[in-house]
């Protein structure tokens, strides 16, 4: 996808977000008791975005819903956790370092969702936001 605008998201600003607890939970829990992470880490990109990855591995309807749901949730828990670390609305949401991975994996999944459920134009809109946040995430996540 090339630039159709100017990059909206470029600063000097470079956002690194705390370690999220979330990913020590599933770590230590296992796959088998993960919902029960997602309940108590709600506020985890990371959480909502696998939830959403996990939607996306089907091509159905209400699997892609799901997906579209869960993403956007993980987006918006994202977007306050930028807020709440410095982020103003423009700046770099670097791939390299992990705790930011849930955030745009989350923006990656939305954009995915919202293409297969016929939202062209946030489709698009989430796409160009994951690849001004973070090219190196935009590389990795449609590759």
């Amino acid at each position: 996808m090339s630039e159709t605008h100017p990059n909206l998201m470029a600063s000097d600003v470079v956002v690194h977000l705390p370690e999220d607890p979330a990913l020590a939970a599933i770590s230590e829990k296992g796959r088998e008791h993960f919902l029960e992470v997602v309940a108590a880490y709600p506020e985890s990109s990371l959480c909502w975005a696998l939830l959403a990855e996990t939607c996306l591995a089907d091509d159905d309807l209400g699997s892609s819903l799901a997906a579209y749901a869960y993403a956007r949730t993980g987006y918006h828990r994202g977007l306050d956790t930028l807020r709440r670390n410095g982020w103003k609305g423009s700046g770099a949401v670097p791939w390299e370092h992990e705790p930011n991975r849930g955030f745009l994996r989350a923006l990656w999944a939305l954009s995915v969702a919202a293409g297969r459920i016929g939202e062209s134009e946030e489709q698009q809109r989430c796409a160009q936001f994951l690849r001004d946040s973070s090219e190196t995430a935009y590389q990795e996540l449609t590759s």
